[in-house]
């Protein structure tokens, strides 16, 4: 089983700590980086093969997690000499499988990656998108009104849900192959240029534990936690 794990970005949100190491090699809880829970999540629930996208100081990360050895996985890696987006690093990858997992490397999360696989490849999609529900706070009071400006409601700092993607996806070789090489191209081309060609995009809703730590208060969240999410996570 194959994993692309997407670490080429800049962690802009994550400043000051971003500012001398890459954002997944941040540690949490002075223990480990992210992106080596990540990648033991992924060997425990058994991927074989891990490929690490990278690009703003990949020599560090690329110095840290070496072939693998250390996690029991060949890891390689794939290197952007500019920023390709979400997607676009995965053209520059000339041994894709039929199939394969595509995530964020900022990412802690209880799903089972092995069986989020198995169900992208048993329903033959073409992109199977890992989705979450996350509820959304208005700080502000909601006016509705008609056509004559009348106001007909009002909502006081309403919350709205809504289905997100968290980052996690499987996606087939043909959708890749038809994109332009080298070129920058988004999760969000992906998903709108894949619905006006009428692929098969399928949600996979999931309702366990999920923190993107892209963000200092996330990331502080993590910390504060990081004993409970160790247990959840399967490493106590």
């Amino acid at each position: 089983m194959r994993a692309i794990i997407l670490a080429g970005g800049k962690g802009t949100r994550l400043k000051p700590f971003t500012t001398l190491i890459p954002k997944p090699l941040v540690p949490l809880g002075n223990e480990m980086p992210i992106l080596e829970v990540v990648i033991r999540q992924l060997v425990a629930q058994g991927f074989t093969h891990i490929t690490i996208a990278v690009n703003h100081m990949a020599n560090l990360i690329m110095a840290f997690f070496g072939t693998g050895s250390r996690w029991g996985v060949a890891i390689d890696y794939s290197v952007e000499d500019k920023p390709l987006g979400t997607i676009g690093p995965l053209t520059l990858i000339d041994d894709l499988p039929g199939t394969f997992l595509v995530m964020n490397g900022d990412i802690l999360c209880d799903i089972n990656y092995r069986d989020l696989l198995a169900y992208h490849v048993h329903n033959g999609n073409d992109i199977t998108v890992a989705a979450y529900k996350r509820d959304t706070m208005i700080d502000f009071g909601v006016l509705r009104y008609d056509e004559r400006n009348v106001i007909t409601d009002f909502i006081e700092k309403p919350a709205y849900a809504f289905d997100v993607s968290m980052g996690i996806y499987c996606i087939s070789r043909k959708v890749i192959a038809q994109l332009p090489e080298n070129e920058p191209y988004g999760f969000d081309n992906l998903m709108i240029d894949g619905i006006a060609k009428q692929q098969q995009i399928v949600a996979w809703p999931f309702d366990g534990f999920w923190l993107d730590i892209g963000r200092p208060d996330d990331y502080d969240q993590a910390n504060e936690n990081y004993h409970e999410i160790k247990q959840r996570l399967g490493f106590v």
